[in-house]
């Protein structure tokens, strides 16, 4: 089987327009690693039904992009989806109405429990740096290219 994100045949451009994913906060972590080697794997989007649990981890490595590995890193929290939706690398993550980061790509390490979900953050902090909460509402933007 030929895997089309390996070819790079499919690409954003195939996504014409989203709903946004909302989650909750559910475990609020806090460390940092500078040789975690995370590779994050090909395909660009991921599917999440309701009630999925996500890792969002931190990075401020520019490259973090799929099929790149990456080194350095800050555990930001578990986060339960509310709605089933699809995440697109370079969707944006809010928090509290902030920008956490973009989605730079995903890692398998921990599938099927969770699936690690990579944003890259202007500075990488954590989630207790960043004062996260349990119950702390998460937003990952959609978009419609109608507009």
């Amino acid at each position: 089987m030929s895997d089309p994100y390996t070819r790079k045949i499919v690409n954003k451009s195939f996504y014409h327009s989203k709903a946004d994913v909302h989650g909750k906060v559910i475990v609020v972590l806090d460390g940092r690693l500078e040789n975690r080697n995370l590779r994050l794997i090909n395909p660009i989007s991921r599917a999440f039904p309701k009630g999925t649990i996500i890792e969002l981890i931190g990075t401020n490595d520019a490259d973090a992009t799929p099929g790149s590995t990456v080194d350095a890193i800050s555990y930001i929290g578990f986060v339960e989806i509310s709605n089933g939706g699809v995440l697109l690398t370079g969707d944006e993550v809010s928090w509290k109405n902030e920008i956490l980061g973009r989605i730079a790509g995903y890692d398998d390490t921990h599938m099927p429990n969770h699936q690690n979900t990579i944003l890259t953050m202007q500075t990488r902090k954590s989630g207790r740096e960043l004062g996260m909460q349990p119950g702390d509402e998460i937003l990952i933007k959609g978009f419609d290219n109608n507009s």
